[in-house]
């Protein structure tokens, strides 16, 4: 089994190289005209700017909570912490790197091949941060495990990488959401120019937002989700008779993934001359075909417990489910339904949004009950666990389907402002549409499996604390269960605030710049950019530190204060409200988003007309709820989970 963690080690090694491999291949691809280099490199700029302060604020943070674990747990515990922040981190900053350099290339690759040549460029690019987050997991999960073989160790790694996702998300969401909101409302509506106008000073600001968001922010967040599967199954399998086979199953089940994962990545040369939609969906599809197959020969002839197998492949099953119940709401009936309202005004809008996005959170609720009771019929507790692990398995080729959606954003963005041919700005819309699917396909699948791997957390921390059952008719747990429904509420409020509040500090200074800036509204005159940069990026570091602290403060109080039996129904409340929260939140935004990209591509008159205006209304209040406060629920509800797990022994 030792020499079987080592072939795990080198996966993880091979797999970084070949994500090192991708972004130098891609670097080698045209950049465009001196007009698409110089945009390019603002947004590189913006966002490497952004990344180094907020993660500055976080190492910060990451050593305050090093000290505190040494002195309560061990110094193996608070390096795996460490490790686990890093791995995270690192992730970003590679992901970062590769989408940035990507938008401009993925711009000229729709000049000189058209569709299929932008669309490998733009998922070659967000492989890399798929990738990263598969290889550098898979790394550190093994390099900890052959260490120590101790599942508290392991969850300090899983605790690393939560409070990374949470101020991550959370910072990056608002960033993009307030760059975006304030370059809409003063650029589309009150100056009446298209999107990604480079008379806009939002527009560069709104760039760097979809790659500090979307890729690094959803990065982090699903590589959480990715190690705090393993660690639940891990933390579950120790209490199990020969535990050493139970604990090293998940980490298989990850380096499987990561080898499906390639194959799924490279099979884009295939697919690419196809539709783009069916060819990423066809990607996803070899991956999960490849790591089937692979699973069902490692259980059959290693473990023979057929049921595991069966828990693995509900697992899997249940996030392809998801991301196409996503899939159908973001670019299905439902966002033609909303586009239609919009031709009454903005509140029919807001209105017909808000039913779908209710409605939206039904057959996804269903689909992770029925799996998490077969996974528990066949393999029990750690069925459900291993049924997680199962799903995020094959997250190299999710993450990369995801970030493919920000490059293919700003391929367009960087098209429109460098004046390219109007045929390249049409290819890249269609990418671009394509990507909010995606992007929606990413976030119902972070949700979905935040959902699993926060009930087997769940499950970890009940078996750890040695609780038989959660006791309603004890007056604390139901304190409790009534408290942790209410964090996702609070952290809704506080999120939704933080971007109301910077982007009002960007409507003000565009407003300004447009009314102070001679020539500037004629094109005559450079906007000053650097200004909303600085804006954005000091307000959602501020604005990300109340919901970050308070997300692990809360668990702790409970636990120390009330006992036991009420963390658990703390944990309860928050998981409940949590997931029902982000599947509404995040599918809700992304069908007004693609509302008024249905209307702008010429339907119900196109621009210009009532209908997109209401549209675009809508459109500006679904960022904040698809792209901050929803993904926020995923990492809120796990983060919580695992400092409960890693602190059992203190309570």
């Amino acid at each position: 089994m030792d020499n079987l963690i080592y072939t795990f080690i080198f996966l993880g090694v091979l797999g970084i190289f070949v994500a090192f491999f991708i972004y130098l291949l891609i670097k080698r691809k045209n950049e465009g005209s001196e007009k698409m280099k110089e945009i390019a490199f603002q947004i590189h700029k913006g966002a490497l700017i952004f990344l180094r302060r907020e993660y500055g604020i976080i190492a910060l943070f990451v050593v305050v909570v090093f000290l505190i674990l040494l002195r309560f747990l061990g110094l193996p515990t608070a390096l795996a912490y460490v490790g686990g922040a890093f791995s995270s981190m690192l992730a970003g900053f590679l992901g970062i790197k590769a989408a940035t350099r990507s938008s401009s290339r993925a711009a000229q690759a729709a000049i000189e091949g058209g569709a299929s040549s932008a669309l490998e460029v733009s998922f070659l690019g967000g492989s890399v941060m798929g990738l990263s987050i598969a290889s550098l997991g898979l790394l550190g999960l093994s390099i900890i495990f052959i260490f120590t073989k101790n599942s508290w160790v392991v969850s300090g790694f899983a605790m690393g990488a939560s409070s990374v996702a949470l101020f991550a998300r959370i910072a990056g969401g608002i960033y993009t959401k307030s760059a975006d909101i304030g370059a809409d409302l003063v650029g589309k509506i009150e100056q009446g120019i298209p999107e990604d106008d480079p008379r806009n000073p939002g527009v560069i600001a709104d760039n760097v937002g979809d790659c500090v968001g979307d890729t690094a922010g959803m990065g982090a967040d699903l590589f959480e989700s990715y190690i705090g599967s393993v660690v639940a199954a891990i933390a579950i399998g120790a209490t199990l008779a020969f535990p050493f086979l139970w604990m090293m199953l998940p980490i298989c089940l990850i380096a499987l993934g990561l080898i499906s994962s390639l194959f799924g990545i490279f099979s884009i040369n295939v697919f690419k001359r196809i539709n783009p939609q069916t060819a990423l969906r066809c990607a996803v599809y070899t991956s999960a075909a490849v790591f089937i197959l692979c699973v069902y020969f490692f259980v059959h002839y290693f473990i023979k417990e057929s049921g595991v197998f069966w828990a693995i492949l509900s697992g899997l099953l249940t996030g392809i489910l998801i991301g196409l119940e996503s899939e159908f709401y973001t670019s299905g009936p439902p966002i033609k339904a909303v586009a239609k309202s919009s031709q009454t005004g903005p509140a029919i809008t807001i209105i017909t949004g808000l039913a779908s996005g209710f409605e939206s959170t039904i057959m996804p609720i269903l689909t992770i009950a029925l799996s998490t009771y077969i996974a528990y019929q066949v393999a029990g507790l750690y069925g459900i666990a291993i049924s997680s692990v199962g799903m995020l398995s094959i997250i190299g080729i999710i993450m990369s389907c995801d970030s493919y959606g920000p490059i293919a954003d700003n391929a367009g963005g960087i098209a429109e402002m460098s004046g390219c041919p109007p045929r390249t700005r049409e290819i890249t819309d269609k990418l671009d549409a394509l990507g909010n699917t995606t992007a929606a396909i990413g976030k119902g699948f972070a949700i979905g499996s935040a959902a699993l791997t926060a009930l087997a957390l769940f499950s970890a921390y009940q078996r750890v604390a040695q609780i038989e059952v959660i006791n309603l008719s004890q007056v604390q747990t139901v304190i409790g269960l009534l408290l942790g429904a209410l964090m996702p509420f609070i952290i809704a409020s506080l999120t939704l605030k933080a971007v109301g509040r910077t982007a009002n500090k960007m409507v003000k200074e565009i407003r300004r710049q447009f009314r102070e800036i001679k020539g500037l509204r004629e094109g005559e005159a450079k906007p000053d950019t650097a200004t909303c940069v600085d804006i954005v990026t000091k307000g959602a570091l501020k604005e990300m530190i109340a919901p970050g602290f308070l997300a692990l403060i809360a668990p702790l109080f409970v636990g120390f204060f009330m006992g036991k039996q009420a963390l658990g129904g703390f944990l309860a409340g928050a998981l409940s409200c949590g997931v029902l929260l982000g599947i509404m939140m995040t599918t809700r935004g992304a069908i007004w988003d693609n509302a008024k990209k249905w209307i702008e591509a010429g339907h119900l008159g196109g621009k210009n007309t009532l209908a997109y205006q209401a549209a675009v209304v809508g459109d500006t209040v679904g960022d904040p709820f698809k792209d901050t406060t929803g993904p926020s629920m995923n990492i809120l509800i796990k983060l919580m989970a695992i400092i409960s797990l890693i602190c059992v022994p203190l309570l």
